[in-house]
């Protein structure tokens, strides 16, 4: 059964060590899911989320520029990253682990979120809504987003690893 991404409910968001010393945390303005769920066999279900590489908002301007640049996600010949569905793996409980297909630059690796699904359940307006929420820690190097400066006391200024986090919120389609 397809379900519809509940925008107001939902977001992407990543963060990475600035100088080893601070997070710097942002998240993207534009994106959409897709989800096919079988709410009897969530390991069944699969999905796909496609993010506007553009759209990085990290509340500073001048860094958000540098990220949109051939310096990171070259947003301009690489306008979407992808992460597809493979397998998903209950856990324990409503823990699950989702694996799947990133593709940022047009370079594809597999990548394993851990997280919750919880759900389905009825909303108060009628209709049935499922949520997940799953993060997963990459090597920024891994998708070609190489980029640094090595900094005079040592250490460097942008950390290699990223964390991703996605929060979702569906209803299932009429």
């Amino acid at each position: 059964m397809t379900w519809k991404v509940d925008p107001t409910h939902s977001s992407i968001e990543f963060r990475g060590k600035h100088m080893l010393v601070a997070t710097v945390k942002g998240q993207f303005r534009e994106w959409d899911m897709e989800a096919e769920i079988d709410e009897d066999d969530i390991a069944a279900s699969q999905g796909i989320v496609r993010i506007g590489a553009a759209s990085v908002d990290t509340g500073f301007a001048q860094r958000d520029d540098h990220l949109r640049s051939p310096d990171f996600f070259n947003a301009e010949e690489h306008p979407a990253i992808v992460f597809k569905t493979k397998r998903i793996e209950r856990k324990r409980g409503d823990e699950y682990r989702i694996a799947g297909d990133l593709t940022i630059r047009d370079v594809t690796r597999e990548v394993t979120f851990e997280g919750e699904i919880n759900g389905p359940m009825k909303d108060p307006w009628g209709g049935t809504r499922i949520g997940f929420s799953a993060e997963t820690a990459i090597s920024r190097k891994d998708w070609g987003l190489g980029w640094n400066v090595a900094l005079e006391a040592g250490g460097i200024l942008v950390g290699d690893t990223i964390k991703l986090s996605i929060d979702a919120e569906f209803v299932k389609a009429a």
